[in-house]
């Protein structure tokens, strides 16, 4: 009895550490990805460079400032959001990237 008892602790104690070592790594490796993200760039640069385009593309094409105003507006938006499309990419490929990578080291 003593013994049966001893072996459910000892693979109760190696199945919990096993378990936290994949959690850590997990843990480590979003860490890793939120990182490698922040380093893509700021959102509000490419809304602010998307803004400028817009209004120079507006300003050649209408004749009037009402034009360069919404193209600034639109280039905007669209600079935003390239630039958070390709900051979640960025996560995701360095998330993926540092998971398959746990198993190798």
């Amino acid at each position: 009895m003593k013994t049966k008892l001893a072996i459910v602790a000892a693979s109760l104690l190696l199945g919990a550490t096993s378990a936290a070592q994949n959690y850590s790594a997990a843990a480590d490796c979003e860490a890793y990805a939120r990182n490698e993200a922040r380093h893509e760039g700021r959102v509000m640069g490419g809304a602010a460079r998307g803004a400028a385009r817009g209004a120079v593309l507006g300003g050649l094409v209408g004749d009037s400032s009402k034009a360069a105003r919404r193209g600034a507006k639109l280039g905007a938006i669209a600079g935003g959001m390239r630039r958070a499309r390709a900051r979640d990419r960025a996560y995701d490929r360095a998330y993926a990237e540092c998971m398959a990578n746990i198993g190798t080291d």
